[in-house]
């Protein structure tokens, strides 16, 4: 049950002397705006650095002046074997095995590799359904392996979209689009969290509604990972992505991942883009002919870890993993449930929050549709310390990361959007 709220400052200060998790926010550097931090609610885009990884990276530069390419077999962490240093913590955040997570490319990379494995139409079954007005890459990405395979995007595409007058999806809409598809159906790519809506899909459900007509399900964690738990391995989820720079707070651009179900993990007969890094190990530095792809999702990998970046990984999940995805949810709701509270306070109907109200449908974000002057009011945010991003048409996404937010950073947002819109 959410506490009772009341926007006040000594109300958010009372609530982050008795948040459990206030230490790590200390673990974080904080971008300045008149020698204070920023109110930084765009982890949903990109997460704040942690103090640790100037240390992980000065770590990875020492070992390659002192041993240069016997860095791969010697360094702190051997740069060849990097990969599975992160295998248990991702693992953790994600609810799968070990064995069947990789941190590799970057998620649309992943994706595609995704696609050529999981997208195999048949003159039958040869239809994909995802979410209407998915990330424009995912987007990108399922339209080009339909055309690849030579068929036409609007014959094979089946776009779920809200009811007329909503603006998320219900979930049994959803089931019922999958079961009209019936035997046409391949594929359902579904977002495991909604970028512009902030929804929260029923990734159970909509798993084991897609086996039951014969589809496979994958899954674009981008918003999903590390803002909420979620138990891919027990609920038979095929495949899915990720990037690590939002919520896990691994960089810009960093190194990102992907899940696959040991079921398909350990068949080497699956279609796959090959090159070496997937190999058998055993053999990978044998420079044979022949793909021999090695056990688990590893053997989508293409190319050796980027050990630079990596460090970077590695530093953040590690602070990540001790924090725990079940704490930093219980925190998440609590947070967001404040900042619901301050918006519909200082705002009335000036303001449309079109995320879910239901805590179990919405991540770490809200967004909030401004019908009259938006962008004036988002510019004056930006320029007076509260760092959100701007959605066409005239939505902002405010995400307060449970890990380094704070209940006052809610409540000094409150008052920022207090003054914005009395302009």
């Amino acid at each position: 049950m959410l506490p009772v709220y009341h926007n006040t400052l000594d109300f958010a200060r009372q609530s982050d002397e008795s948040d459990p998790l206030q230490d790590f926010r200390n673990r974080f550097l904080f971008p300045q705006h008149d020698d204070r931090e920023v109110v930084y609610f765009t982890g949903n885009s990109l997460g704040l650095q942690s103090k640790s990884v100037r240390t992980a990276l000065e770590q990875e530069l020492s070992d390659w002046a002192a041993l240069g390419v016997e860095g791969h077999f010697h360094a702190t962490t051997p740069w060849w074997q990097y990969h599975k240093a992160l295998q248990e913590p991702l693992a953790r955040v994600i609810g799968a095995k070990p064995e069947e997570v990789v941190a590799m490319n970057s998620l649309t990379v992943n994706l595609h590799l995704m696609l050529v494995t999981f997208y195999q139409p048949t003159p039958e079954r040869y239809k994909i359904l995802c979410e209407a007005g998915s990330f424009p890459s995912d987007d990108y990405a399922l339209e080009t392996h339909v055309r690849m395979r030579g068929l036409k995007p609007e014959d094979v595409i089946v776009e779920i979209a809200p009811r007329q007058g909503e603006t998320t999806l219900r979930s049994e809409d959803i089931l019922e689009a999958i079961r009209n598809a019936g035997q046409s159906l391949a594929l359902v790519m579904f977002a495991g969290v909604q970028y512009y809506t902030g929804q929260v899909f029923d990734m159970k459900s909509i798993t084991y509604a897609a086996h039951h007509v014969g589809a496979f399900a994958c899954f674009d964690l981008a918003h999903a990972v590390g803002n909420i738990p979620m138990k891919l391995h027990e609920w038979r989820v095929d495949a899915a992505v990720w990037c690590s720079y939002k919520y896990l707070n691994s960089s810009p651009g960093g190194v990102a991942g992907m899940f696959v179900h040991e079921r398909h993990a350990t068949n080497k007969d699956l279609p796959r883009l090959a090159g070496w890094w997937g190999n058998e190990e055993s053999e990978r530095f044998q420079m044979k002919k022949g793909f021999r792809p090695a056990l688990g999702a590893q053997s989508w990998q293409l190319s050796n870890p980027p050990a630079i970046l990596m460090a970077a990984h590695k530093a953040a999940l590690e602070i990540f993993d001790e924090a725990g995805i079940e704490r930093l949810r219980k925190k998440s709701e609590e947070l967001t449930g404040f900042l619901e509270f301050v918006i519909r306070d200082v705002a009335g109907s000036r303001i449309t929050i079109i995320t879910p109200t239901n805590p179990a449908e919405r991540g770490a974000q809200l967004s909030l549709f401004i019908e009259k002057n938006g962008r004036a009011v988002f510019e004056y945010l930006l320029a007076n310390g509260a760092i959100v991003d701007w959605r066409e048409p005239n939505v902002i996404r405010a995400a307060p990361a449970p890990l380094y937010n704070s209940f006052e950073d809610v409540w000094r947002f409150g008052e920022l959007l207090k003054e914005a819109l009395a302009m």
